[in-house]
């Protein structure tokens, strides 16, 4: 007899709810996590209710990507990870055994026959939900355990192991990848979770000075204790010009895209001084364009470099996370605003992440 469990997607009724599916099957190199908290992710609306829906049968998906839990069965080859450890699981957890991976492109690694890096397999390294069941369900089956797990610290919170997952990753990976050097003035355009976390990033690496560009209180306010000096609100006038006289007309020297429609990148590009960087870590939908204005480019001859990622993912990646939140260099529990309980509770907090609350960040759902 087939063993089913619960999970949250479309149900019988056509409606999001609690459904139930089969379980996970196991390889030996695999693990399955039963999840103890879980958060939902604006990407989550985006593949339920917008245009970015990775597959055109509703019906069999299951939605997350964010959790941690314990485990409660390991194949015979797994060695690092036993039954009853406590574990974060990374939103991106790669093959690491293919070509992306080797080549640092962790969220296009995969290893399914008919590879091709380039157009077939992009952002499948996020198996939760394009290639697998989401986290969202009562068994989570992780790949090459060993490699793409982390072990939770007792002294790292379950609100921080869980924000680690994703927004911690994704947020500095916009950072890393604006190659802030420092004293650098920086611009981070969308400032929710993500965004909020590039700030935290880009001070850690040692910006200078920060722009976030939001208007909600809750977000400017976490803004300027993750790092940032200035708060830049489109209700005060334009976000170019703002910036633009803030710098004496120089701009900064790198920008963060973390949220707005496609329409940012001619505010970055406005923004970003020449030979300057720009490192987009918002969603695009498919079939959208990308604005370059021709006069921020300077006739495209203005070494402006635009770099555009998600996150960083595997064992190595969460585990030096982990220690940035263990020692004190950031702490993403501040990003809990909401919190749930029990497994039902998923739906309302997907909702909430669709409806989007004013006072909204993060919520978060325990389900122990």
């Amino acid at each position: 007899m087939v063993e089913k469990i619960k999970a949250v997607g479309l149900n019988d009724k056509g409606e999001l709810g609690v459904k139930y599916v089969e379980k996970p099957p196991m390889g030996s190199d695999e693990v399955l996590v039963r999840p103890t908290a879980v958060a939902p992710c604006t990407s989550d609306i985006h593949a339920f209710f917008g245009e970015d829906t990775i597959t055109e049968d509703l019906g069999k998906l299951v939605l997350g990507h964010e959790a941690i839990g314990v485990i409660v069965e390991a194949g015979e080859d797994v060695k690092d990870f036993k039954v009853g450890d406590k574990v974060v699981i990374p939103c991106t957890t790669p093959d690491w055994n293919c070509e992306a991976a080797q080549l640092g492109c962790h969220i296009n690694a995969t290893a399914d026959d008919g590879y091709d890096m380039y157009v077939q397999d992009m952002l499948t390294g996020i198996k939760y939900p394009n290639t697998k069941m989401g986290v969202f369900c009562e068994l989570i089956n992780v790949s090459q355990a060993d490699l793409n797990l982390a072990h939770h610290p007792e002294d790292v919170s379950v609100e921080s192991a869980l924000m680690v997952t994703d927004m911690v990753t994704t947020g500095f990976t916009g950072a890393e990848n604006a190659k802030i050097e420092t004293g650098d003035t920086v611009a981070v355009l969308g400032i929710g979770p993500v965004g909020l976390m590039a700030v935290a990033g880009a001070a850690i690496m040692g910006a200078g000075r920060i722009f976030a560009v939001g208007s909600r209180p809750i977000c400017t306010e976490l803004a300027r204790e993750y790092g940032a000096t200035d708060i830049i609100d489109y209700h005060d006038g334009d976000t170019i010009q703002q910036i633009l006289e803030a710098t004496d007309m120089k701009g900064v020297d790198a920008t963060i895209i973390a949220g707005g429609n496609n329409d940012i990148f001619i505010d970055a590009m406005n923004i970003t001084r020449p030979s300057g960087n720009i490192s987009n870590i918002n969603m695009i939908s498919k079939g959208d364009t990308i604005p370059l204005p021709v006069d921020a480019f300077a006739f495209g001859l203005a070494d402006k470099t635009i770099r555009s990622s998600l996150c960083l993912g595997g064992r190595r990646r969460a585990e030096q996370l982990l220690k940035m939140v263990k020692y004190g260099r950031v702490d993403p529990s501040k990003l809990i605003t909401h919190k749930f309980h029990g497994f039902e509770a998923i739906v309302d907090a997907l909702l909430m992440m669709k409806d989007k609350p004013r006072d909204l960040v993060k919520p978060i759902v325990y389900l122990d």
